[in-house]
């Protein structure tokens, strides 16, 4: 069985003359002996295929511009990857160009020297960079972005975050400095940063141990790139991801250009009714794809041109960048130029293949010739001899071939596009029977199932790359993201910074307690003792001290360190080294009961300073070590503050707990604004169970940003691709209206047509990204395992996508089906 259109059903062309302007009738009739045609002919008809495109009435502009809207809506997602690598390099520039650019430690003060401290926040989850600074010299050099140095306690900030500082007033509270301007373009990575200066004359220079100062004195600003190779495993997370992003695209675009293919066959049959042959058909018809793929690069420059003006205001997955920004790569430009239009005419000519277009009508390939599996099956294992070889290669420490990797890749994943249509129709064929809804939808997929399953083929595409990155995203998060040891349950948030004494400690510790939302704080300061005659050993000496810990904190601090079953007020407590410590075995002769100790320790290899003697009392006992909720296993001297009234301790190392009201959505802010009173020497930070590497991090981010634009614009071309398909039917639709087809049957057979497609599509994209996802997790020496839920999300985003792009095309199809669809012109 076949479908016959016959010329008498073609409309006429405006501007084609039969006589003059046409075709000329070959003087052989046309046929396969005709000489192959150069490139001037090849030019005139490619021209006569735009003038009709252009010149076809209302039906062929609006073909060619829904055309070009398609292409347009992939050319820019392709641009917009073009200038993702500059956009970096500039992220990354700008990054270098505000850190210190002092190598080394700078101990004396110059004109060129200035403090600088770091004043890191978090809101809300949003990580505020800040830097406190104190000029030292009249011509050190200001930050980038700054025009002149803020005065003490005023601040200076990025747009982004004065426009957070307006709507937050917890945050207003902690950065309660006065704002007197906004960092300029230069010292921003993005229009999102959230980055401030605050002037300060409270700065100290670190000494050379860091042990006394709380600011570290530069030169400058610039520090050199000393970013690390990404490594094997990321290169291959790099290189999977770019081929799951763009190979959707290049597949739409593939099927943008063949938009309106029945109505162009119709013109192409008329033209071979005045004498075109076969060859000059096809020449003809990639004329008019041409034309939509060159206006689509029109498209696609332009919104990308807008829609880069518009990237100040927006932000996804926390990244942003300013429009200059975000500038093409000139070579992938030329290659995106070169490649759509070229890749129309391939497409287009390789689409006609299977369609004889005759003078008397256009002839379809049967139905009856069913289509082949053996060579669609071929693809995806050409895709996994290309990445055998490469089956436990690829480590920290390899090399990789990215090209191979990509072309495996690419394979793999086409090859689900191209088992797509043979499983629609192999499907649809043993369809039958139903209401009448699903006998319309399934009786058109068995007379055209190709448009359907090439309107999913790129969501089929896009799932099955997700699934095979979500393997081996989970497959080398062990590599990059640790456990930190740290009980959240027990605390989720410690303060950290030095005390002069007990009663400060413990003064700040009531103060951060008193804060709305935190239900508990533990507190304990901490000394280095070392041997008694520490002062009396040779210079430089280093190795002959021993260092032993002294941990001051009340009882309920103390338990949370050590397990301990009594305590009271004086109470000491001699917890061991466990066998994993750094410490020698030296401490072990001072760790007990009577003994003396110097509280005076040094730092590095010199002592200094006078010794400050205090002897263990006699009472002390023995208690097992305990982590924290820091994940750290104390040991040394743990003692109650009455225990060491009259010991000379000095300066301590602080360390409060801080335990939040699981039931105050604000807490660990309130926390934050008691840390911030405490002055600049005390510094919180929120406790987390996991720990990521940034590169790591910065590639999954990345992911989600390109997936998210990827998913957007495939909705966007599927629904322009959907509109057409009905607009071609707009005719068929009208009648049925007309016979008394009621529009509800009409609205649920467009939802079978594309239910049935979209089903089949994600079933291949489950099996073929898990084949993907398991070739990879075989390159990377990493054990096959399955993520369930995340193959559910990534098929129901798929399926999403398309629903929401059926529902969208309902109102179109209610005007579709009016009487004056029957017009005829």
């Amino acid at each position: 069985m076949s479908t016959r259109e016959t010329a008498a059903q073609v409309e006429p062309f405006a501007g084609f003359d039969a006589t003059g302007g046409g075709p000329r009738r070959p003087a052989s009739g046309g046929g396969p002996a005709e000489r192959s045609a150069d490139v001037r002919t090849w030019l005139r008809d490619l021209a006569l295929g735009a003038r009709f495109a252009l010149g076809g009435g209302r039906e062929g502009w609006t073909r060619t511009l829904l055309t070009a809207v398609g292409v347009g809506l992939g050319v820019t997602l392709l641009l917009l990857t073009a200038a993702v690598p500059a956009m970096v390099h500039t992220h990354s520039q700008k990054e270098y160009a505000r850190e210190s650019a002092s190598n080394s430690y700078v101990a004396h003060p110059s004109d060129h020297t200035l403090l600088w401290a770091n004043a890191d926040t978090t809101y809300h989850e949003h990580d505020i960079t800040g830097y406190r600074l104190q000029r030292e010299g009249a011509k050190a050099q200001l930050p980038p972005g700054l025009d002149a140095w803020p005065a003490p306690g005023e601040m200076v900030v990025s747009p982004a975050l004065k426009k957070l500082l307006a709507s937050a007033p917890l945050l207003r509270e902690r950065l309660d400095h006065q704002v007197t301007g906004t960092i300029g373009k230069a010292g921003l990575v993005g229009p999102a940063d959230l980055y401030y200066y605050v002037g300060s004359d409270q700065l100290v220079a670190h000494d050379a141990q860091y042990v006394h100062g709380n600011a570290d004195r530069i030169t400058g600003f610039g520090a050199r790139d000393t970013s690390e190779d990404l490594g094997a495993p990321l290169e291959l997370l790099l290189v999977i991801v770019l081929v799951v992003l763009l190979l959707p695209v290049a597949v739409f675009i593939g099927t943008a250009v063949r938009l309106g293919g029945e109505r162009r066959d119709r013109r192409l049959a008329a033209l071979r009714l005045v004498g075109a042959d076969i060859r000059m058909t096809r020449r003809i018809a990639a004329g008019e794809a041409l034309l939509g793929a060159l206006l689509g690069l029109a498209v696609g420059a332009a919104l990308f041109l807008g829609g880069r003006q518009l990237a100040a205001h927006i932000s996804v997955v926390s990244v942003s960048a300013f429009p200059s920004d975000l500038t093409p790569n000139p070579a992938l430009t030329v290659l995106i130029v070169l490649a759509v239009p070229f890749a129309s005419i391939a497409v287009t000519l390789a689409s006609l293949r299977g369609t004889a277009i005759e003078p008397l009508g256009v002839v379809r390939q049967a139905l009856g010739r069913r289509r082949r599996l053996w060579w669609r099956l071929l693809l995806p294992a050409a895709g996994l001899a290309l990445l055998a070889p490469l089956f436990g290669k690829i480590h920290n420490g390899s090399g990789i071939n990215e090209y191979q990797v990509a072309a495996g890749a690419v394979l793999l994943l086409f090859g689900v596009t191209a088992v797509l249509p043979w499983a629609v129709e192999a499907t649809v064929g043993r369809l039958s029977g139903g209401p009448l809804s699903w006998q319309l939808a399934t009786r058109r997929l068995q007379l055209s199932s190709s448009a359907s399953a090439r309107m999913v083929s790129g969501v089929t595409i896009a799932v099955a790359g997700a699934i095979a990155l979500q393997m081996l995203f989970n497959g080398v998060s062990d590599d990059y993201v640790s456990n930190t040891g740290a009980d959240t349950q027990r605390a989720q948030a410690v303060v950290d910074g030095r005390v002069e004494n007990i009663a400060r400690l413990n003064a700040d510790a009531k103060s951060v307690a008193a804060a709305q939302g935190v239900a508990q704080v533990y507190g304990y300061g901490e000394v280095q003792a070392t041997r008694p005659d520490a002062s009396s050993l040779p210079g430089r000496a280093g190795t002959q001290y021993t260092e032993l810990p002294v941990d001051v904190g009340d009882c309920a601090a103390l338990r949370q360190m050590a397990r301990i079953t009594a305590c009271r007020p004086g109470s000491v407590f001699l917890v061991p080294a466990d066998s994993d410590s750094y410490a020698d075995d030296g401490y072990q002769r001072y760790l007990r009961p009577g003994a003396k100790v110097d509280l005076n320790a040094p730092v590095g290899d010199t002592y200094t300073g006078t010794p400050r003697l205090w002897q263990i009392p006699a009472t002390a006992v023995r208690a097992g070590s305990r982590a924290d909720a820091t994940g750290s296993h104390a040991w040394g001297v743990l003692a109650t503050p009455e225990a060491v009234s009259g010991a000379p301790l000095g300066e301590l190392d602080a360390r409060l707990s801080v335990v939040l009201d699981p039931h105050q959505p604000d807490a660990i802010e309130h926390a934050r604004n008691a840390v911030a009173r405490l002055g600049i020497d005390m510094d919180i930070y929120t406790l987390y169970d996991t720990r990521t590497k940034e590169s790591f991090l910065q590639i999954r981010r990345g992911l989600f940003a390109g997936a998210a634009f990827t998913m957007a614009l495939i909705g966007a071309g599927l629904l322009v691709t959907m509109l057409e398909q009905l607009r071609e039917r707009k005719k068929l639709l009208a009648v049925l209206v007309a016979f008394g087809t009621r529009r509800s049957v009409l609205g649920w057979s467009v939802l079978w047509q594309t239910a049935v497609p979209v089903v089949l599509g994600l079933l291949l994209a489950v099996a073929g990204g898990i084949g993907l996802g398991a070739a990879l997790l075989a390159m990377v020496q990493r054990p096959f395992q399955m993520d369930w839920a995340g193959v559910g999300t990534m098929a129901g985003v798929g399926a999403a996508v398309i629903l929401a792009v059926t529902l969208l095309s309902m109102p179109p199809l209610w005007r579709l089906m009016r009487a004056d669809g029957l017009r005829t012109e």
